[in-house]
């Protein structure tokens, strides 16, 4: 499981603060922070960038690939965004994403065509709503599938997100459960190993203790890990969870085991 760093995002108040003034010393500072801690990728998160999407989105590549050598997810609903960093980028780049709704299809899919790149697709309804059932996410993985393909895309372009739900929906349990099976499912589905990604903030966004969404998320990492998750987007800055997704990857892909190279 590749760890990749969630950390750079417009929700922090400091990187929205240096997105507005153009000013990449915090911006670099984290990226450090997060490669040094371990992270093998960097997802660029700036939201939808309204104003000035290009110059912002060129300003944020450039100022995390004159620190960092690692692929950079480029992160945000804004086609005119995407494409100003995709043409910009150095580093391996991952467009983060496209699903079934009318306008990602339209504007981001072909994208990853036009600059030969890997494209993350979540299993969404075209309306943006979490399907609710094991069933329908298959066959919303098949949908999107048959979408991708319509572009001429090769396969080992494609990386899919199940999306996962937070503990705190009605149906959020039972959502997370389906998609461990989908995630152990995908290749035989689809006739080839497809990668697949998971965010795991989205698992305890929302209220609730600090603690204990911790231990949810620490929890839930071995379990992704289990079913053969590709990429784990994450919080690299928590060192416990950081250290619980690299055991379960060393245990899972190791055969030879030794506590000097354990995290």
């Amino acid at each position: 499981m590749i760890l990749i760093a969630d950390n750079l995002t417009v929700t922090n108040s400091a990187i929205a603060k240096a997105i507005s003034d153009m000013d990449p010393g915090p911006i670099q500072d984290l990226v450090f922070q997060c490669e040094r801690a371990g992270a093998e990728a960097i997802d660029i998160n700036p939201g939808p960038l309204t104003k000035d999407p290009e110059e912002k989105m060129t300003f944020l590549v450039a100022a995390v690939q004159s620190v960092c050598g690692l692929p950079l997810l480029l992160d945000t609903i804004n086609p005119k965004a995407l494409e100003a960093g995709l043409r910009v980028s150095l580093n391996p780049v991952i467009i983060n994403g496209f699903s079934l709704e009318p306008k990602k299809l339209e504007f981001i899919l072909p994208l990853a065509k036009q600059y030969d790149a890997d494209i993350i697709g979540y299993l969404l309804y075209p309306n943006g709503h979490v399907p609710a059932g094991e069933d329908d996410l298959t066959q919303i993985a098949l949908d999107l599938y048959g979408e991708f393909k319509k572009k001429g895309m090769d396969d080992n372009r494609l990386i899919i997100d199940p999306v996962v739900a937070p503990l705190m929906w009605e149906n959020g349990m039972r959502h997370n459960r389906n998609i461990l099976s989908l995630i152990q499912n995908l290749p035989d589905l689809f006739g080839f190993p497809v990668r697949t990604i998971a965010g795991l903030s989205n698992l305890t966004s929302g209220p609730g203790p600090s603690g204990k969404k911790r231990l949810a998320e620490q929890t839930f990492i071995p379990m992704l890990a289990s079913a053969g998750l590709t990429y784990g987007l994450l919080n690299v800055l928590l060192p416990e969870t950081l250290r619980t997704a690299r055991m379960s990857h060393m245990l899972l892909n190791t055969d030879v085991f030794s506590w000097v190279a354990a995290p």
